[in-house]
């Protein structure tokens, strides 16, 4: 998953999801009649993700939009397991929702023939995706075999300049100010960071300190304990692979000697107790709750992971206990590949169902959201409430900003800001034809958004944003296959067995690994290698790197070397 960066996110960004559905009368979804737009329809919606600040379009955005379009969401989210299980359970009933962001789980709704290809409605009826996705529409087809497109991408935005760093290693701002602004470039240095502050200060507000917890909650696992040992060993995300950039061969990361060096090192932090003994037992609530004491004093993870608690710190009077982030390398030999650019946006995103009775008004709808009207609500909120316009620029009031900062869960709850990915759209950096950012994300905007504690640590290092401590995207190529971690999976049975096999495998060892007596380390990683090196783990593997030679060549990239 990210690091799965925004994979792993974006943070993220929340995408919608919804229940029930009758099938369609004819094959063609093109050729049905469709509703009339002022006639008012509910669109049912599945989301893979987590939304805990959905508010049934109770809130400002949503009512605009459904003022605008007649269109209601009926939204179900998944609170836990990417939306596996509930995916799972749809394929086996045959019953879907009308719209539905699978996450990981297209192939298993496209092998269940649950997705409408929207190749021709999108030519008929899309005319504003057709504008924001341009010449790189193409890259929305599924696969080299079947060039149907089964989902918009919804995870990212086109055209997008990331200005902040949402990953990395944090550390709280408080820990930083106290030791002078210390050097923080590899683990050994993060490793000295917490261990002195933590000896300092044995408690934080009456309660033991922790010098580093992690989140290993069901797939949460990816994104603080495995995605962390390829963005710390200088490999760029993709996924559970490392893909070789000059032969596109593919590989489980965990193989690289690099990595094991990495977990070697969280054992013993975990050894030396400075990492939480219930880093694996905890469950993402405790994990939260934890950080939201301000006694966590550091944590690799996503910004959006933990973005709640860090919420619950800034209302809670404990600003100085937010985090920074920083580029941490097992050694200075290697280089943070976070901003690496992948190209065109391509995977996660919404797709409609074979159970929709209206796929037309369905996609026409997905269109208005792409429209600038759509995306200048969905981002900057309603005009005279959230934000201004003055001379031609919007604008955030202060006072508003300011519940941005420090009571964002409920200003989103009410606000709906953000909510809405519903369709494809432009990323942070993109300006619509007045000259506005169609973003809030933009540099000026992100540093007002900083907590005080946050400006003065910037400051002392010298930079105004997160994302200026780390490499810049024009230090490394574009990656040819985008991010691997969103295209779809092999379409084939023995494939996703022995993939799934494998996580069970990882999922298992890496922990037995860090929480191992040093002098076993070895034989327990030793042995997750030959566990996953069977020759169906190779036969995975190979059939992993075809389909990123075939979507390398799909997008016309140029082709792997012999």
């Amino acid at each position: 998953m990210p690091s799965k960066l925004f994979r792993y996110a974006l943070a993220p960004l929340v995408v919608m999801s919804l229940v029930t559905a009758t099938a369609c009368g004819s094959s063609d979804p093109t050729e049905q009649e469709t509703s009339d737009p002022s006639t008012p329809i509910t669109i049912s919606f599945f989301g893979s993700d987590a939304s805990p600040t959905w508010n049934n379009m109770k809130d400002d955005v949503g009512q605009a939009i459904t003022k605008a379009t007649n269109v209601t969401i009926n939204a179900e989210y998944d609170v836990s397991g990417g939306g596996t299980q509930k995916i799972a359970l749809m394929t086996a009933s045959g019953e879907y929702p009308d719209m539905i962001f699978p996450k990981g789980s297209i192939t298993k709704l496209v092998e269940a023939g649950a997705l409408i290809d929207l190749t021709d409605l999108i030519d008929k009826y899309g005319p504003n995706i057709k504008k924001v996705y341009g010449d790189d529409l193409s890259r929305l087809k599924y696969s080299k075999e079947d060039p149907s497109i089964y989902v918009i991408p919804t995870n990212a935005g086109v055209g997008q300049t990331t200005f902040d760093a949402g990953g990395g290693f944090e550390v709280q701002n408080a820990v930083m100010k106290e030791l002078g602004y210390p050097k923080i470039k590899t683990v050994k240095d993060f490793e000295n960071v917490l261990k002195e502050y933590k000896e300092k200060h044995p408690t934080i507000n009456g309660q033991p300190t922790i010098p580093l917890s992690l989140n290993a909650d069901d797939w949460k696992i990816m994104i603080t304990v495995t995605n962390p040992a390829f963005n710390a060993t200088g490999a760029p995300d993709d996924g559970e692979f490392y893909i070789d950039p000059k032969t596109y061969e593919a590989q489980l990361h965990y193989k690289r000697p690099e990595e094991k060096e990495y977990f070697r090192w969280l054992n013993h932090m975990y050894n030396e107790k400075l990492l939480d003994p219930e880093t694996f037992t905890q469950k993402s609530d405790q994990y939260m709750s934890k950080i939201a004491s301000g006694r966590v004093l550091g944590l690799i993870d996503q910004e959006w992971d933990y973005q709640q608690a860090e919420n619950s710190l800034k209302t809670s009077g404990m600003a100085e206990r937010t985090y920074g982030h920083y580029p941490v390398q097992l050694d200075e030999s290697t280089k943070d590949r976070s901003f690496q650019d992948i190209g065109a946006p391509v995977g996660y995103g919404i797709g409609i169902t074979t159970s929709a009775k209206d796929p037309i008004r369905i996609v026409k709808f997905m269109d208005w959201m792409a429209s600038d009207e759509a995306q200048v609500l969905n981002n900057w909120g309603v005009e005279g409430k959230q934000y201004e316009v003055k001379d031609g620029k919007r604008v955030v009031p202060a006072a508003v900003q300011e519940r941005k900062v420090n009571d964002n869960t409920n200003f989103t709850k009410e606000s709906g800001i953000g909510m809405y990915n519903f369709s494809v759209r432009y990323g942070d950096g993109v300006k619509d034809p007045g000259g506005n950012y169609y973003t809030t994300n933009f540099p000026e905007q992100i540093i007002a958004g900083y907590t005080e504690p946050e400006k003065e640590t910037l400051k002392a290092y010298g930079a105004k944003t997160w994302k200026d401590l780390f490499p810049q995207k024009e230090e490394f190529p574009v990656k040819p296959w985008g991010a691997a971690y969103n295209l779809p999976a092999p379409d084939d049975p023995n494939y996703t067995v022995s993939f799934q096999k494998s996580q069970d495998i990882v999922r298992k060892r890496i922990p037995e690994a860090i929480l191992a007596s040093p002098d076993q380390f070895d034989k327990v990683y030793d042995q997750m290698i030959a566990e996953i090196s069977t020759d169906d783990m190779k036969k995975m593997e190979a059939e992993y790197t075809q389909m990123i030679k075939d979507t390398v060549e799909l997008w016309g990239e140029a082709p792997a070397a012999k």
